[in-house]
């Protein structure tokens, strides 16, 4: 599906790793902020852990098998 440290930015990706149950790593620039399970996907945001990251401001990452 996807390897480790593939960066992810279409709806389809965040819908595969939604129904999936695939990780996400959440990055603000070049350092870590968050891992977890995507929650809600919208144009503008993403939902994990609770917390709403903007799409915008924020970069996902895949973390299978983490």
């Amino acid at each position: 599906m996807y390897v480790n440290g593939q960066l992810i930015f279409d709806d389809r990706h965040f819908r595969d790793h939604h129904e999936c149950g695939v990780p996400v790593q959440v990055y603000w620039g070049k350092e870590h902020h968050d891992i977890g399970y995507v929650e809600h996907i919208s144009p503008s945001y993403i939902k994990m852990n609770n917390i709403f990251y903007s799409r915008k401001q924020f970069t996902f990452v895949s973390r299978p098998g983490y």
